[in-house]
This record gives C-alpha cells, sequence and structure tokens, in this order.
C-alpha cells in the first residue's frame, strides 16, 4: 500500500503529520468534497462525469459487455451549450467517488425533469448520437458490466434517485436544495437536514446439511433461482428479520444462522444486502411455499448447485441454454452465498 507522508488538508482538523495510507488519504479527501462545496466544486474541474438519462446509464457496446465512457468539465460544458443549456446544470451533479489519485467522479442526469428543476429534459436520441451510445436501463445491463463500473453506477443511480424524490422538505413542504457533492438536502424553511438512506434487506441461504433451499419470483427471468430476501421490519434485528422471512416465505423454523456479508443494491430504490447462512432444524424441511411471496421453492443437492456454479459462459449466454435452473451471476451477493456454501460442503467431504 502506497504511503504519504506530511500530508495537510484544506480543512481545519485534518492537517497531520504522520503517514497515512492511500485508503485514508482518499477517504478523508472524499470528506471534504461532501463537507465543503468550494472544495467540492473545485474538484469538478479536474474531475469526470458519468451521464444518466431518466436515471439510465451512458453506455457503449463492446462485444459481451458495456463500456462505462466518461467526461471531463470541458467536455460537459460543451454539450450542454450545444443542447441550449449553461454549465450551472452541472451543479445538479452528485459525488460517487474518486481514483487513489484524487480524481472525483460524479454523476449527472439530463433526463429527469423535476417540479423545482429550472431545467427542461434534454432529448435522448439525440444525445446518444452526439455521444455516440445508448442509455442503457441499469437493471438490463447489470450483468454484462465489470465490478468497478458497476459499483459506480449503483451508487450513481441511488444517489440520482434520491435526490429526485426528495425535493420537498416532508414536514414543511418547502423546497430542500442539495449541497454541491449531493451528500445532503436542506429544507431552505427550517433548516431540517435530509441525507440519503439505504432500506436493509436480509438475504439468506438456507440449507438442512446436505441441501441447499432456493426459490424465485414471478419477476425473475426464467429458469432463475435465488435465496430468500426481503426487506427488514421497523424494530427487528438482523436475526428477527432472517427467521420471520423464512417462516413467512417457505414455512421453516431456523436453528442457527450466520453473517456472511453485505452489499448495495441499487434495486428498487437503494438497499443494503445483509447476507446470512441459515439452517433448519432437523427433521423439519418440509416446504409450505407462500405464493403471495413466491413462485416456487425447493431444495437443491451439492452436486446440482456445484454443477451450475462451474457453468461457463456469460449470463446472457447462460439464459439462451437449456439449464434445468440457473444461479444469480457473479455480480450478485447471493451468488457469492451459493459458492460459500458448496465450498464449505466441498470441504467438509474430503477425507480427513
Amino acid at each position: 500500500m502506497s504511503l504519504y507522508c506530511g500530508i495537510a488538508f484544506r480543512g481545519k482538523s485534518f492537517c497531520c503529520y504522520r503517514l497515512l495510507s492511500t485508503y485514508v488519504t482518499k477517504s478523508r479527501y472524499l470528506f471534504e468534497l461532501k463537507e465543503d462545496d468550494d472544495a467540492c466544486r473545485k474538484a469538478q474541474q479536474t474531475g469526470a462525469f458519468y451521464l444518466f438519462h431518466s436515471l439510465a446509464p451512458l453506455l457503449q457496446p463492446s462485444g459481451h459487455q458495456y463500456l462505462v465512457p466518461r467526461l471531463n468539465l470541458l467536455e460537459l460544458e460543451r454539450l450542454l451549450v450545444k443542447f441550449g443549456q449553461d454549465a450551472q446544470r452541472i451543479e445538479d451533479s452528485v459525488l460517487i467517488g474518486c481514483s487513489e489519485q484524487h480524481e472525483a467522479w460524479f454523476a449527472l442526469d439530463l433526463g429527469l425533469n423535476s417540479s423545482s428543476s429550472t431545467y427542461a429534459s434534454l432529448p435522448k436520441s439525440e444525445l446518444e448520437t452526439e455521444l455516440k451510445g445508448s442509455f442503457v436501463e441499469l437493471r438490463k445491463a447489470l450483468f454484462q458490466l465489470n465490478p468497478v463500473d458497476s459499483s459506480l453506477l449503483f451508487t450513481a443511480q441511488s444517489l440520482l434517485r434520491w435526490h429526485d424524490g426528495h425535493q420537498f422538505c416532508s414536514r414543511s413542504g418547502q423546497p430542500t436544495k442539495k449541497n454541491m457533492a449531493g451528500s445532503k438536502r436542506v429544507c431552505s424553511s427550517n433548516k431540517i437536514i435530509y441525507y440519503p438512506q439505504m432500506a436493509p434487506v436480509v438475504i439468506t441461504l438456507v440449507s438442512d446439511g446436505t441441501r441447499c433451499l432456493l426459490a424465485r419470483q414471478h419477476s425473475f427471468p426464467k429458469g432463475l433461482y435465488s435465496a430468500l430476501a426481503g426487506f427488514c421490519d421497523i424494530g427487528e434485528s438482523v436475526e428477527d428479520a432472517v427467521r420471520r422471512e423464512v417462516a413467512e416465505e417457505v414455512g421453516l423454523e431456523l436453528e442457527r444462522l450466520q453473517y456472511s456479508a453485505s452489499q448495495h443494491w441499487p434495486f428498487p430504490n437503494s438497499s443494503l444486502m445483509i447476507a446470512c447462512h441459515a439452517t433448519v432444524k432437523p427433521g423439519q424441511t418440509e416446504i409450505q411455499v407462500n405464493l403471495r411471496e413466491l413462485e416456487a421453492a425447493a431444495w437443491f443437492s451439492y452436486a446440482e448447485v456445484a454443477a451450475a456454479l462451474k457453468r461457463k459462459g456469460t449470463y446472457i449466454q447462460q439464459q439462451n441454454q437449456s439449464f434445468p435452473f440457473l444461479l444469480p451471476p457473479k455480480l450478485a451477493i447471493a451468488h457469492q452465498l451459493i459458492k460459500e456454501w458448496v465450498e464449505k460442503h466441498a470441504y467438509s467431504s474430503l477425507p480427513n
């Protein structure tokens, strides 16, 4: 890891003369941009912008993958002028991250046309022609993006959607105003501060020791099975939510559960996926599917799931083949849960 010596930040509280890791300096730089409008405005001068239209990111096809083009400030200003708008619209952008070299990354939606906005939506088809790309619905492009791009676009879409839906104070009804970075909005009348939020969702892979339970909803792509998932209710712990969701959806009572990992997921409205493994009580494995929640659910053997994990080709290619069932793509945390279960089962089966 790179180390920097004697780094001094413009923020008064960040003067230090000790070795700081790249991660720390990057984190503190982003904090500065979120808190200091002038610093954020200055970062835009050398930053890069990802463009959206009505929450769909600008993408360029490249084989079975999508590339994500970026514009610098000068290119973005020229684009806006060409379509009859001024550079002031750039202040509608949101900060979504930065490189280790402190190049700040922003996202701007040129299609949203909210009631409080002074800017009209720009024509989608004309923008696509000018930018030599397409504004593609993120859910459809999801599995043709690399992990770095997908993470940035997840953050960007979630922030843009949140700002579009929180332009008025829930208490006073008066307009709210975002700061330069888009890390908060402030009510113009009572100064209440609103921060972007995520909804906690538990996602659980249930096992009976030799099999794992997978399910599908009506909205899933054809043949796709995944782990059980559901939103946490007010007042619940993660453990309470996992037990309740499993009981509600498949009628099983859990014996043990273990946390695995978490992941930000932009659908439907920015969720924090909290992934867990769980086992059912011995002898209590009969599934009673709640058809209001699921289309189907079933137990799958280690051999079936391991074979599904080994399939080659992109997710789109797998969809076009006649497999008994499909697993979530590698990008989804459900895939990680399933992979962990297979690896643990394989390890426990090795001879001593």
